[in-house]
């Protein structure tokens, strides 16, 4: 099922791929086999205990949370923290988000930490965090602060988009309203953070897998110019990362339309050529 859902992303024109947060450790050519993108992962989630999903990633008290983040960030490079979780359940404490970043960074790695509500959101940016994933609820006066420090924000505002239109639906309560308010906001928080000089990934959260380009049109939707939504998926996404872009020595990875994207985003459903470690793996050869 991985393999099948990696080449729906090589279908898309996904050639390198961050995957922060998996149910576990994936298996030794995920990320290496020659018709996959290549890969970034964090290995399983870690998450407060009593929160999460039953039976996926580690449930760990705060006393070991830094400890095991930093042992989980020196296998893999990445760790993501689950920081808040569902409405009404407490965030981890920033001082405890904070111990987490300066073990993770100590060993060289990097730290993604999922947000959805305020509070939580307060706490990762305080605490130092290398992206907020989601960050629904964001107060959008952290993001000068967040651009400063060079704290990357992945919306995933297509899938958030796809969720409030099931939200609406939901019981009156505290927990709709939640849901609703932050997710009829978010488009607002992507173009404030993209003004600010946040750096923005296209990401997805989403099956089936290989819908990049709904969420590009959705951050160009959003107010992001064509070209800065584009480069969300693509050469700030490879720069965030450490790969460099279309220059001699890199990685040979490209992806060709026949036309400029930038102009007409729909132009991303149908990539011409999808070139992969050096081979065209879709299109003419």
């Amino acid at each position: 099922m991985l393999r099948e859902d990696l080449h729906r992303h090589v279908d898309a024109g996904v050639t390198v791929i961050r995957s922060p947060g998996l149910a576990g450790d994936p298996p030794s050519w995920f990320g290496n086999d020659s018709d996959v993108p290549r890969a970034w992962h964090a290995g399983p989630w870690l998450a407060q205990r009593g929160q999460f999903f039953d039976g996926w990633g580690r449930r760990v008290g705060h006393d070991e949370l830094p400890a095991v983040a930093a042992a989980q960030a020196a296998r893999t490079g990445w760790v993501k923290v689950m920081a808040d979780w569902d409405f009404g359940d407490a965030p981890v404490p920033v001082e405890v988000l904070t111990a987490v970043v300066e073990a993770v960074h100590a060993v060289g790695g990097r730290v993604a930490a999922h947000t959805q509500q305020g509070a939580g959101g307060v706490a990762v940016v305080a605490a130092g965090v290398d992206s907020v994933e989601h960050g629904m609820c964001l107060d959008p006066d952290l993001l000068a602060g967040m651009a400063e420090r060079g704290t990357a924000l992945t919306p995933t505002l297509s899938r958030i988009q796809e969720v409030l239109q099931r939200a609406r639906q939901w019981p009156e309560g505290p927990r709709k309203q939640w849901y609703v308010r932050g997710a009829e906001a978010h488009e607002g928080l992507v173009a404030a953070a993209a003004e600010a000089g946040v750096t923005v990934l296209a990401g997805t959260d989403s099956r089936p897998h290989g819908l990049v380009a709904d969420e590009v049109r959705a951050l160009a939707a959003a107010g992001m110019p064509a070209h800065d939504a584009l480069a969300a998926a693509s050469w700030s996404a490879r720069a965030y990362l450490g790969l460099p872009g279309l220059e001699p020595g890199a990685p040979a990875d490209a992806v060709v339309y026949a036309l400029d994207p930038r102009s007409d985003l729909t132009q991303l459903n149908t990539p011409a050529a999808v070139i992969l470690r050096g081979q065209c793996v879709r299109g003419p050869r």
